[in-house]
């Protein structure tokens, strides 16, 4: 991110026409002999003195010859001022850009670490803008809206209700974006991605760091970018699936941090990378709601991750297994599962009731993000 501290923006800059008429007054040239001298008019003289007019290269040479000052002090000069009406002209945009800033969750962007930390008073909120703006890579609020608001065309939610900020959604979505391209994996290989299943749902049992690490590691491999990025208020996205320069993006939010939610969005993510490889398509979903879809191809993510992590077979041996804390930890050792993904699983199809003392047998976790 831009360190906008360290940019010199000087309070104001004079035309380069000033230094011309100071040049001229000391050595008693009239606009008229400067005309004559340069072989141009003398509005155009006129212009370059009240600095509407830009002193261009053939024109610095020839100022050159005719005062023996550099061309690149005028070229330089004439650089300068431009910029600081163009900064001037920013400025007032930026004033005008407020309303749209105000749109994003700015206290949990500033937690996050996107943002310049600061009262939220409307004097602060308006250095935010290019901050803003530097985030996520666009020129303008009319970029971002190009660019990140006519993204939600392409947005395929689990649940729609639940997501309708999309400035917030678009902020996450940035987050991930910017750790993804900091990441170099494999080319993508689908087959190779279906092997390592096993080894991925392997880590259930592992412990938060190792996870993290090891998970990134296997996807990586396989093609596939994984990231982690907190969730952010307004967003109600537990992870996201898409493709972002050609490669499979998984984004996780850690939504409610509990490793049964954990492991199903990841594998419902995977599930859309493999069954649903369209490259424009962007996937929402949120697996802590409880709140259930009827969108097709959310309902085969769905089954994809379940059968990954409860195959038919071992989800008919539970349907037969006593709602005892010793049972459940003797199945899960058994099928390589942590507990608490099968206490999430028996919560889900009802077996047992979400506030029943054996979910104390769930972990939550704090994957923290790479960078």
């Amino acid at each position: 991110m831009t360190d906008h501290n360290l940019l010199y923006q000087p309070t104001e800059v004079s035309p380069p026409g000033d230094t011309l008429r100071d040049l001229m007054d000391e050595r008693d040239l009239t606009q008229a002999e400067l005309s004559r001298r340069l072989g141009r008019p003398t509005q155009t003289i006129n212009e370059i003195l009240a600095g509407k007019k830009e002193i261009t290269e053939d024109t610095a040479i020839e100022l050159e010859r005719v005062l023996q000052v550099p061309a690149h002090f005028w070229l330089t000069r004439e650089a300068q001022y431009r910029e600081y009406l163009a900064r001037l002209r920013a400025m007032q945009a930026n004033r005008d850009a407020v309303p749209w800033v105000k749109t994003f969750p700015l206290k949990a962007m500033q937690e996050a670490r996107v943002l310049p930390t600061g009262r939220l008073v409307p004097k602060f909120v308006e250095t935010l803008v290019e901050p803003m703006l530097s985030f996520f890579g666009v020129a303008s609020p009319e970029g971002w809206a190009a660019q990140y608001d006519q993204l939600q065309v392409q947005f395929r939610r689990a649940k729609p209700d639940a997501q309708t900020d999309v400035a917030a959604i678009t902020a996450w979505l940035r987050m991930g974006e910017i750790q993804a391209q900091q990441r170099e994996v494999s080319d993508f290989d689908a087959a190779e991605l279906e092997r390592a299943l096993p080894a991925m749902r392997a880590l259930t049992v592992a412990d938060a760091a190792t996870i993290g690490r090891e998970l990134t590691r296997l996807c990586a491999q396989v093609g596939v970018v994984l990231v982690f990025v907190p969730a952010l208020q307004g967003t109600h996205v537990s992870g996201v699936a898409r493709w972002l320069h050609g490669k499979p993006l998984v984004q996780l939010s850690l939504l409610g941090k509990w490793n049964d939610v954990f492991w199903f969005s990841f594998f419902h993510e995977i599930g859309h990378i493999l069954k649903h490889p369209a490259r424009r398509a962007v996937y929402l979903d949120d697996a802590s709601s409880g709140k259930q879809t009827t969108a097709p191809e959310e309902l085969e993510a769905d089954r994809f991750a379940s059968e990954v992590l409860m195959p038919s077979a071992l989800a008919q041996a539970l349907d037969q297994l006593p709602l005892t804390r010793k049972d459940i930890e003797a199945f899960a050792a058994q099928t390589q599962l942590h507990p608490g993904i099968v206490v999430g699983h028996l919560q889900h199809h009802g077996r047992l009731p979400w506030a029943h003392p054996l979910t104390q047998l769930k972990a939550r976790y704090d994957i923290q993000p790479r960078v």
